[in-house]
């Protein structure tokens, strides 16, 4: 990177001050089920598409006796519905028979749930239980590549190297914070195509300024 990550997370501070999650949620169990849907789908469309299945199911118990079909019709707008929905049946079905119907507060347990990844996990540990987590999707992944912070391989950028490459980078105590301000800043103006770099205020931290096509 060619300049500080910690200067450029304090400048992105300033410009994102409000931060939270895109997914609407009130207890851990339906984030853990917006995050599920989301992958492969936008946030909007899950917004959509939670407050019905959540007033059919509005906790584990009720979600693990689902009828599949049900559940099917229910979540189908996300895409890949079939496994999405078997995925959170079964998940809710291992919290009420394993951890007493309340969602684990581990990466270890949070990534035993069927269609819970590092990433999902990691926004439950950040949003519900106050932990510090990388939460690599793929505005988040883009801008650290931009920055400097890690590599391409092969077959393109790996989230675990990702992961790994910025918690290297970065105190844990701001882990969280960096997730949520390169991801907004994915969002806003670093996009895949036509980054806003010529307007960018970490412009001097980033090693791929000036990017061809950039405004």
């Amino acid at each position: 990177m060619r300049g500080s990550l910690e200067r450029a997370l304090d400048t992105l501070s300033r410009l994102y001050p409000e931060r939270k999650s895109f997914l609407d949620y009130e207890t851990p169990f339906q984030l853990l089920v917006a995050v599920v849907l989301s992958a492969q789908c936008t946030d909007a469309c899950v917004n959509e598409v939670t407050p019905a299945l959540f007033s059919a199911y509005p906790d584990p118990a009720a979600l693990a006796n689902a009828s599949p079909a049900e559940l099917e019709a229910l979540v189908f707008r996300t895409g890949f519905y079939r496994t999405k929905a078997r995925h959170i049946r079964e998940a809710a079905a291992i919290i009420v028979e394993r951890f007493g119907g309340k969602v684990p507060g581990t990466m270890e347990d949070l990534t035993s749930l069927p269609g819970v990844g590092r990433k999902s996990a990691g926004v439950l540990l950040a949003r519900c239980f106050g932990g510090q987590a990388i939460i690599v999707d793929t505005h988040f992944a883009r801008v650290a590549w931009r920055l400097g912070l890690t590599a391409k391989g092969k077959n393109g950028l790996n989230p675990i190297l990702v992961e790994r490459d910025v918690a290297a980078a970065l105190p844990k105590g701001r882990w969280t914070e960096c997730s949520d301000l390169l991801n907004r800043h994915g969002r806003e103006a670093c996009f895949a195509r036509k980054p806003r770099c010529l307007s960018c205020p970490i412009a001097a931290e980033c090693d791929a300024f000036p990017v061809p096509g950039a405004v």
